[in-house]
C-alpha cells in the first residue's frame, strides 16, 4: 500500500512539472532572428508563421507574421497580424493589424488598422486608423481619426483632424480641424488656419487666409478669391463706368478687409462691332471714418466682339468711397492701366496713352491713367 501511495505522488509530481512547463512554453512568445520563404506556409517558420515575431523577414512572394521588429521585405505583400517596427517594403502591399513605427513602402497600398507612427509611402493608397508622421500616395491617404503629420496625395487626403499640412492634386477633407490645406480643386474643414485651392475652399472658421476662385466660410478675415461667401462678411452689387465708356455690373464679396470682384458689362462707344466685357479681381477696404473709406482694387478686364482678337486690360484703382446710411455707397477715383490688344480690337477706345508700342502679329500694348466712378449697394 505504501508503495502504491509513493508511486502516485511521484506521478502527480511529474504531471505537475509537465503542466507548468507546457504553460510556461505557451506563454513565451515565439521569436525568430530571420524568416525566409516563398509564400505562406512555404517558409522557415512554416504553418506557425502567424505566431512568430521576426527580426528580419524576406519573402519572394508574400510573408505572414505576428510582428516585425526590423526589416520585412516581400516581392508582393507583407501581412503582419499585430505590430511592426523598422521598415516594411513590398512590391504591392503592406498590411499591419495594429500599429507600426518607422517606414512602410509599397508599390500599391499600405494598410495600418490602428495607428501609424513614421512614414507611409505607397504608389496608390495609404490607410491608417490614426497617423503620426508622413504619408505619401499616388492616389489617396485615408485616416478616419487624427493625422498628426503631413499628407501628400495625387488625388485626395482625408482625416478627422490634421495638425500639419495636407497637399492633394484634387481635394483635401478634414472632418473637423486642419492647419494648412493645399489642393488643385477643393479643400474642406471646420476650423482651419489656411486653405489654398484651384477652385473652392469650404470652412467654418478660418484663422489665416483662403485663396481660391470661390471661398466659403462662416468667418474669414482674408479671403482671396473672385467669389467669397463669408457669413460675417460683406457682399455688394456695384454699377460703374470708366473713361472708356465701359459700363460694368459686378458682384463684390469678401471679409472685413479683402474681397473679390466678378463683373460683366458692355462698351457704350460706337464701335464697328459690339464689345462685351468680363471683369475679375480682388480688392481691399481701408476704413478711415465711420462713413468714409478707401477701396483699392486690382482687376483684369477683357473686351471681345466674339469674332477675332481681344482687348485685355489690367488695372489698379484707388477709390475714395462715401456711404449713405448703412447700404448705399458711391465711389470714384483714378486707375492705372496696362492694355494689350490683338487685331485692333478696342485699341481706339482710349487715345491718351502715356506710352505705347506695336508688336508683331497685329498686337498692341500701352499704358495710361484713367478713372472710374460708380455706386454700390450692400446686400
Amino acid at each position: 500500500m505504501r508503495t502504491f501511495y509513493f508511486s502516485s505522488r511521484i506521478i502527480c509530481f511529474f504531471v505537475s512539472v509537465l503542466f507548468l512547463a507546457t504553460a510556461a512554453y505557451a506563454q513565451t512568445p515565439l521569436t525568430s532572428p530571420a524568416h525566409i520563404g516563398l509564400v505562406y506556409p512555404l517558409s522557415s517558420n512554416g504553418k506557425n508563421a502567424a505566431a512568430y515575431t521576426n527580426h528580419f523577414s524576406l519573402h519572394i512572394i508574400a510573408g505572414v507574421s505576428k510582428a516585425e521588429t526590423g526589416a520585412a521585405i516581400a516581392g508582393i505583400s507583407n501581412i503582419i497580424k499585430d505590430s511592426a517596427t523598422g521598415a516594411q517594403i513590398a512590391g504591392f502591399s503592406n498590411h499591419i493589424g495594429k500599429t507600426f513605427h518607422a517606414v512602410t513602402v509599397s508599390g500599391f497600398m499600405n494598410q495600418v488598422k490602428i495607428n501609424g507612427d513614421g512614414a507611409m509611402v505607397a504608389g496608390f493608397l495609404n490607410t491608417a486608423g490614426s497617423m503620426h508622421g508622413f504619408q505619401m500616395a499616388g492616389f489617396a491617404n485615408l485616416v478616419p481619426r487624427n493625422a498628426d503629420g503631413t499628407q501628400v496625395a495625387g488625388f485626395m487626403n482625408m482625416a478627422a483632424n490634421n495638425s500639419q499640412v495636407q497637399v492633394a492634386g484634387f481635394t483635401n477633407i478634414a472632418k473637423k480641424d486642419a492647419n494648412v490645406q493645399v489642393a488643385g480643386f477643393m479643400n474642406t474643414a471646420e476650423n482651419v488656419h489656411s486653405q489654398v485651392a484651384g477652385f473652392i475652399n469650404i470652412a467654418k472658421k478660418v484663422k489665416g487666409v483662403q485663396v481660391g476662385f470661390i471661398n466659403i466660410a462662416d468667418s474669414s478675415e482674408c479671403p482671396v478669391g473672385v467669389v467669397n461667401i463669408v457669413k460675417g462678411g460683406e457682399k455688394q452689387v456695384s454699377v460703374s463706368i470708366d473713361e472708356t465708356a465701359t459700363a460694368i455690373a459686378s458682384f463684390k464679396s469678401g471679409g472685413r478687409i479683402l474681397y473679390g470682384i466678378l463683373g460683366v458689362g458692355y462698351n457704350l462707344k460706337d464701335n464697328p462691332n459690339p464689345l462685351y466685357a468680363l471683369q475679375a479681381g480682388i480688392g481691399a477696404h481701408w476704413p478711415l471714418l465711420s462713413h468714409f473709406r478707401i477701396n483699392a482694387e486690382a482687376t483684369t478686364l477683357v473686351l471681345t466682339d466674339f469674332k477675332k482678337g481681344y482687348y485685355h486690360r489690367q488695372s489698379l484703382g484707388i477709390f475714395p468711397a462715401y456711404r449713405f446710411g448703412s447700404r448705399v455707397e458711391v465711389f470714384a477715383g483714378p486707375t492705372f492701366n496696362f492694355v494689350q490688344t490683338e487685331h485692333g480690337v478696342g485699341q481706339d477706345i482710349s487715345n491718351h496713352y502715356i506710352w505705347s508700342e506695336y508688336r508683331r502679329n497685329n498686337k498692341f500694348q500701352g499704358g495710361y491713367i484713367g478713372g472710374t466712378a460708380g455706386v454700390q449697394v450692400r446686400i
